[in-house]
């Protein structure tokens, strides 16, 4: 990149990226194997959603990635209001913001969680939950997002709350999100991003 391209990048940001960084492949110019790819996920979801619009670049990946998603949208052994639990510690640790800004208003409106509490789960911040679920899906996922090892007595309670296929589900969930969280940082979506109509 040469001074004009920075100097053209900064006086037009909107023509960096589509999708922050990205560059968007409009649908109907996109290679075959990308909108199969495309077709597929948008098949499982209903839409593009977020980091899918990113991983469309590698149709492998975005085939492969779309539908541990869609599982968590449809056959998870969590609630949705665990789910967003889990989803905002790991955002919130990743310091992504879009996926932060996007969880902030999906935990409050679908997943049932006071705004204190999503503030609390995105900043990094303490905080407790009365339904007992809850709590022991916070306690793992912030275990886990710290890069610390689950108590036994840890382990034993979630495996109490939430059985072997619970605390599977929450720790596959903190890493697909470290994944959808690592895509967007790397792009640099913003809070705010909206991508191509497709």
């Amino acid at each position: 990149m040469n001074v004009n391209d920075i100097k053209h990048a900064l006086e037009n940001p909107d023509d960096f990226g589509t999708f922050g960084r990205y560059v968007e492949t409009p649908v109907d110019t996109m290679p075959p194997d990308m909108r199969d790819a495309f077709d597929f996920t948008k098949s499982l979801r209903g839409l593009v959603p977020g980091p899918h619009k990113i991983w469309a670049a590698n149709p492998s990946l975005l085939r492969a990635l779309a539908p541990v998603g869609a599982y968590f949208q449809t056959a998870s052994t969590l609630s949705k209001g665990e789910i967003e639990i889990a989803t905002c510690v790991i955002c919130g640790h990743w310091a992504s913001v879009y996926s932060s800004h996007e969880h902030e208003k999906i935990a409050e409106l679908l997943g049932g969680v006071e705004p204190a509490r999503v503030s609390a789960l995105l900043a990094g911040l303490p905080t407790t939950f009365d339904d007992p679920r809850e709590q022991i899906v916070y306690e793992l996922s912030v275990t886990l997002a710290a890069s610390r090892r689950v108590p036994l007595d840890l382990f034993r309670r979630a495996q109490d709350l939430l059985g072997d296929a619970g605390i599977a589900d929450v720790a596959a969930l903190l890493g697909w999100f470290t994944a959808v969280s690592l895509t967007l940082t790397a792009f640099d979506v913003p809070a705010n991003a909206v991508g191509l109509d497709q």
